[in-house]
C-alpha cells in the first residue's frame, strides 16, 4: 500500500488491518460493496496504524488539492504527535488497542 511506503509499521500489522478491512466487508452481506465503503474501512484501518499513512491515504481519498486542506483534516482528526516517539495517530474518538 502506497501510503505505508517508508513508514516503520510491521508487515504483520499491515496483514492483520487488510484482513479486517475484508473480514468487514464479507460481514456488511451485500454483493455490491461500494468504494465509499472501502475507502472508508481502510482509513479507519490506517488511523490505528500510521498517523501519516493515514493522512497521505486520506489527501488522495478526500482529493486534497492546498496545503489548507491537510491543515483542516489534521485539526479535525486532532492527530497530535506521540510523547513516545511513535507514529501511531490518534483521530478524535479512536483509542488505541
Amino acid at each position: 500500500m502506497i501510503a505505508l511506503q517508508k513508514r516503520p509499521v510491521e508487515t504483520d500489522r499491515v496483514e492483520q488491518m487488510i484482513s479486517g478491512v475484508v473480514r468487514q466487508l464479507e460481514s456488511i452481506g451485500q454483493a455490491d460493496i461500494t468504494s465509499d465503503q472501502i475507502g472508508t474501512l481502510v482509513m479507519e484501518g490506517l488511523a490505528r496504524l500510521d498517523d501519516v499513512a493515514y493522512v497521505r491515504y486520506a489527501s488522495v481519498y478526500k482529493d486534497f488539492r492546498a496545503t489548507q486542506d491537510f491543515e483542516n483534516f489534521i485539526e479535525t482528526e486532532k492527530l497530535q504527535p506521540e510523547l513516545d516517539g511513535s507514529n501511531k495517530a490518534r483521530p478524535s474518538g479512536k483509542e488505541e488497542e
